[in-house]
Formats: structure tokens, sequence, C-alpha cells
């Protein structure tokens, strides 16, 4: 499979490109430290530059990390302080944390406010209100009046209850019984931030969050499920957190998190095939349609896999051309070569074991 040149690497930190995090590190040799691809110093002369795939490389080299972009840290990693405001909001959903509250805990409101609004794309007042609704929503599913829910999820009255539900389920409360709701969180990853997405089912979408489709995908999850998408407390979701960190941490290679992948018949057969790919190994698209028992399938098994929402879990990195070339991966072909690689040198360690 293709590496990277050094120009293809060099462009990438012109361009101080994220979606290149975990693929390699920049080394600067006149000023002995080294940076993630996205960093924002100045970029350095070519001739200065030495690329390494690992930080452990550039630290074994004499480089020491930048204190700017910080590439010993993972990227966008979410800062304690929100992980622990996050954690409190889930569990007591009907909590209101207000400005006032925020600079009582030594926080400005406009450094939360620009995180949210970066990383979940909503402002944080709308993240509570949103978890206060998903939380209504499910006590009218069981039986709860809609105003005992209303009223006990801090709303002053039955009117604004109403609005606000209507403005995230598209229908008033009455006639939203059967409205699915997927919960949604963002984790870190060694080479990404990801989405994960899960209804009581099981996990519907695993994505890298600068995918270029993902809100086409989101919008044709809620289709295809009637659903809505709303942070909440999932078990299937800290399921997959949990074996994601096993996978990146080379202590596991099959995953167990129930899915719910909705799709036509033929795409779920296409996902399935997916998933009897070993760990470490590579199929390419004819290989994959000749084991689904139709050869000349190898378009239509290459759109299916292109319609997966489950990344890594569902391994669609682990198919190539027939020629050994990499193909198109929705999370960006140097995260496909990272993978790969990641896995065949794993596999490799424990068959010498």
């Amino acid at each position: 499979m293709k590496k990277l040149t050094f120009q293809e690497k060099y462009n990438a930190i012109g361009k101080k490109d994220s979606s290149y995090e975990g693929i390699f590190v920049t080394a600067v040799k006149t000023t002995g430290i080294f940076c993630r691809p996205s960093c924002r110093a100045r970029k350095p002369k070519s001739e200065n530059v030495v690329f390494y795939d690992t930080a452990q490389e550039a630290l074994q080299n004499g480089f020491r990390p930048c204190k700017v972009c910080r590439p010993m840290e993972k990227l966008n990693e979410t800062p304690d302080y929100i992980k622990k405001i996050i954690k409190e909001l889930h569990q007591n959903p009907y909590l209101r944390i207000k400005d006032y509250d925020l600079r009582q805990r030594g926080i400005q409101p406009s450094q939360i406010r620009r995180w949210f609004k970066k990383y979940h794309h909503i402002t944080f007042h709308a993240y509570q209100r949103m978890l206060r609704i998903n939380t209504a929503y499910n006590g009218i599913k069981h039986g709860n009046t809609i105003t005992d829910s209303a009223f006990d999820s801090g709303y002053q009255s039955l009117s604004g209850f109403n609005e606000g539900f209507r403005s995230i389920f598209g229908e008033p409360p009455t006639g939203s019984r059967e409205k699915l709701v997927l919960n949604i969180i963002r984790f870190t990853t060694p080479i990404s931030p990801m989405f994960a997405c899960a209804s009581d089912k099981g996990l519907c979408m695993l994505e890298f969050t600068d995918r270029r489709a993902l809100e086409t995908e989101f919008k044709d999850l809620c289709k295809r499920l009637n659903a809505v998408i709303l942070p909440g407390k999932n078990p299937h979701l800290d399921q997959v957190q949990s074996e994601i960190h096993e996978y990146f941490s080379k202590k596991r290679e099959v995953f167990n998190v129930k899915l719910h992948t909705p799709g036509t018949v033929f795409q779920k057969s296409v996902w399935k095939m997916l998933r009897k790919i070993p760990y470490g190994e590579t199929w390419s698209y004819k290989q994959q349609a000749i084991e689904l028992g139709n050869p000349k399938a190898v378009r239509a098994v290459a759109s299916a896999n292109g319609h997966n929402r489950v990344g890594i879990i569902i391994p669609c990195h682990r198919i190539i051309g027939s020629d050994g070339s990499l193909t198109g991966y929705g999370g960006g072909l140097h995260r496909k070569k990272w993978l790969l690689d990641f896995e065949k040198a794993n596999d490799c360690k424990r068959s010498y074991q």
C-alpha cells in the first residue's frame, strides 16, 4: 500500500489539516520540537522538517513536544471540567446550570459556549434543554402525563414545554409516541474524535466527526428509523466507548456491542460479510462479492460499503483494490492506511507470542 510522500505530508501541515492526526508528526530540526499536522505555528521550511510516524519516534530522536499543539495529548479531548459537567447533567437531566452557576465554579460562560458550538454544533443551554426534553419524552412513553412531564422537566408553562418539544421532535408531545430517540456522544480516539449514536436496540452509527457526509447520514438515519437524535444515557454508548478504547489499546480484535443498522436486505448482507474479515487481513471488493455468491456485484458491494455508518466495528477499512491499492474510505485514506498498519502490526506481534 502506498505511503504518504514527504510532499503530501508537507502540504498537509501547510493546510493545518487535523484529519491527518495520528498519521504522522512534524519534527523541526532548527527548533528541536515536534508538532501535530494541524499545529497553528508558522510552517517551517521543508529542508528543516523530518516526519515521524509517531510521537514516540520523535521523542527517541531527541525532539520535544510543542507547547502550542501539545502532540502528546489526544486531539480535541474534552476538558475535564466539561466532562464533569456533562456527567452531572446526565445523572440529573433536570438540573439547570446557568451562567451564574458556571461563574461560581470559576468557569467563564463564553468558554463553555464556544466549546459546545465547536464540537456539538449547539449551545450549552440547548444541550441542557435537549437532555430535559429527552427525559420528559421517555416519561411520556412510559405513561406519564404531558403536564407532569412538562413541569417535572423545569418548564414554567405547558405552552413553553410544547414549543420546546415541537422544535426538537417536529410535532407536539401528543403525536410523538412513535418517535424513536437516538442518543449521541462524542469521544476521542488516537486518530480523531468520533460520534457514536445508539437506540435502545443497539449502536446505529460510529463515525469520525469530520466525515464529509455526516449530516446526510444523520438525516438518513432519522428518516429510516422515524427518530430524533438527542444527548442522553445509553448502555450501548458506554459499551462502544469501552470497546473502542480496548481496540486502540491493542486489547480487542472482535467487538460485542449490539448493532441497530437500518438498510436494505442487500446492504445488511454486505455489512454482515464485512464483519467476517479477520483482524489484520484485507479483502477486495471482488472477493467480497464472490463470498456473497454474486461475483458480478462488485459495484453494488462497493456502494453498500460506502453506506456503512458504523466505522471500525463494521470494518470497511479492510477492503482494498484487487491490485492491493487503497480505495475510497469515508474517514479518509490516510486513516484507512493507519488502521490497516495498526492491525497488521498488532496481528504480527500476537502471532509470535
